[in-house]
């Protein structure tokens, strides 16, 4: 057994049994032992980005982490985005990052970098294994530290640096199986005193994020609602269970000063897996902090803590009963005339099946398609948490190796498709079960709202050329069909609406450029 053997039995022991992977030099011994591991799944990735981001979907859906495999700190550079939003979505993610033998280092040869200080501002925990017998024992370190590092933190990145020398070298120690640390748990008497403040209040409202946004969470937040609290979400969320049959609860507005209209009067905010409301962007005389004035703000649990539970126990507090409202099934007549993302969102709540899982990176056309859904077929939609565009592609991947019998449908901006299109070809190499619509409007539609919105005055010549994509027009279908999946071009409601019901029912790689 050498280094690389060690590591990869280690991660499977602890449950790591997907690797996304765009391997280099360094990490041959790597991609060599896993001839010898047949529970590791390999997924081959063109770009980093792709990788990482796949990461993150996969960690989304099933709950516990996939590996990375990245050529030294180039490598984790490239795919670097996609890690700051896994970061934002707290999710598991293992990240093994090839380096130069330890030896080679001194000579500081072209790929040589500071890799622990470029992966330490996406991390919970970064270490090197200097030799092979440190391994195992770190693989499994970084598992469970991925899952929570820490008292106050949720989930995110761990990454293991990975010497050529360590990985080739025998060795004869292999990692132990380590549990994960357990989410905090909110007491009864915690519970009491947050109900007792919410019923002194004129106008309380819950925010949650985190594993609250997920079914039992939404369930448990439905008994709020029903006893008169006003439940919301932070604005991006990792996973938002939706749809038939579940509670909807509200979502903080995107611009500060329609969020802050929204919070009018309130005069309670409590924090449930979630921290404080800010805007996204700070903008000229527009408010940064989305909390309203001489409203007051209180945590009922933090990112560590199992929210779900949190929420019920303040439920119990509160006398709620022990089920809220839920939304029916109402799928929309078929839409005619104009292509556009609402009527794009009426056909995918007529069609997609129970189950489906959503990777939105769709920017100016998500929420038209998110509020269009509400009463579709029960389903998961996995947002855009760190605002870094590029990862609906790749979420899709991971989340379809994570769920393989789900339907999964990746919603894309076209500037933001262009970021990772290389996902693509993982698509249909790996045969995944993915339609992925490409909302083609040509241009970088958001930056044209921020533009006025920032104050930076009416765009010339020049300040046009920087938002437009549609000189040259980019080939969705060309792209598309080169990167080996079947594509079409709609450009109406009617037509659409057919593409999608042929794609939902079918397995395997669809592509849909819906141009707007």
């Amino acid at each position: 057994m050498n280094g690389a053997d060690a590591l990869i039995t280690t991660l499977c022991d602890n449950g790591v049994v997907a690797c996304f992977a765009n391997p280099g030099t360094s990490e041959m011994q790597f991609v060599t032992a896993l001839d010898r591991e047949p529970r590791m799944r390999s997924v081959l990735c063109l770009f980093e980005g792709v990788a990482t981001g796949a990461a993150d979907g996969y960690g989304r859906i099933a709950g516990k982490p996939a590996c990375t495999l990245l050529h030294l700190g180039a490598g984790y550079a490239n795919g670097g985005a996609n890690l700051h939003n896994a970061k934002r979505a707290a999710t598991p993610v293992v990240n093994v990052i090839g380096d130069h033998a330890t030896y080679h280092r001194q000579y500081d040869a072209p790929l040589n970098s500071d890799i622990a200080g470029w992966a330490a501002p996406n991390s919970l925990w970064v270490k090197s294994a200097e030799s092979p017998d440190e391994v195992g024992p770190l693989a499994a370190e970084a598992v469970q530290a991925s899952f929570g590092a820490a008292p106050g933190v949720g989930g995110g990145c761990a990454s293991l640096i990975l010497p050529a020398d360590s990985a080739w070298l025998e060795t004869t120690v292999q990692g132990p199986v380590l549990a994960p640390r357990p989410r905090t748990r909110v007491g009864t008497d915690a519970a009491a005193a947050m109900a007792a403040r919410i019923k002194a209040a004129r106008k309380p409202v819950v925010l949650m994020g985190g594993s609250c946004c997920g079914e039992a969470g939404v369930t448990a937040a439905s008994r709020l609602a029903a006893a008169g609290v006003r439940v919301m979400t932070d604005t991006f969320v990792a996973r938002m269970s939706r749809g038939a049959g579940r509670f909807a609860p509200d979502r903080m507005l995107y611009f500060g000063e329609m969020a802050m209209a929204d919070l009018e009067g309130v005069d309670l905010m409590v924090l449930v897996e979630t921290t404080t409301p800010v805007a996204f962007f700070a903008y000229p005389d527009r408010p940064s902090v989305l909390v309203p004035e001489g409203c007051e703000e209180a945590s009922l649990c933090g990112r560590d803590a199992d929210g779900p539970a949190a929420l019920n126990a303040l439920a119990d507090a509160l006398g709620a009963p022990a089920q809220g409202g839920v939304e029916d099934l109402a799928l929309p007549a078929a839409p005619n005339g104009r292509l556009d993302p609402y009527s794009i969102g009426a056909s995918i709540c007529r069609h997609m099946p129970a189950g489906t899982i959503i990777s939105d990176d769709a920017v100016t056309a998500g929420l038209p398609v998110y509020t269009s859904t509400k009463t579709a077929r029960a389903h998961e939609w996995l947002m855009l948490t760190g605002g870094a565009i590029g990862q609906g592609i790749p979420v899709a991947v991971g989340a379809a190796v994570a769920a393989p019998h789900a339907k999964v449908l990746s919603l894309n901006g076209d500037g933001a498709a262009m970021y990772t299109v290389q996902g693509l070809w993982t698509i249909a190499r790996e045969n995944l079960d993915v339609t992925t619509v490409v909302f083609a409007n040509h241009a970088y539609r958001i930056l044209n709202i921020e533009l006025g919105r920032t104050g930076a005055g009416n765009p010339g010549p020049a300040a046009k050329k920087l938002l437009d994509l549609g000189s040259p027009r980019i080939d969705w279908l060309q792209i598309a069909g080169g990167l080996g999946i079947q594509a079409e071009r709609v450009s109406t409601a009617e037509a659409f609406d057919e593409a999608f019901e042929r794609a939902m029912s079918q397995t395997g790689p669809r592509f849909i450029e819906a141009a707007l």
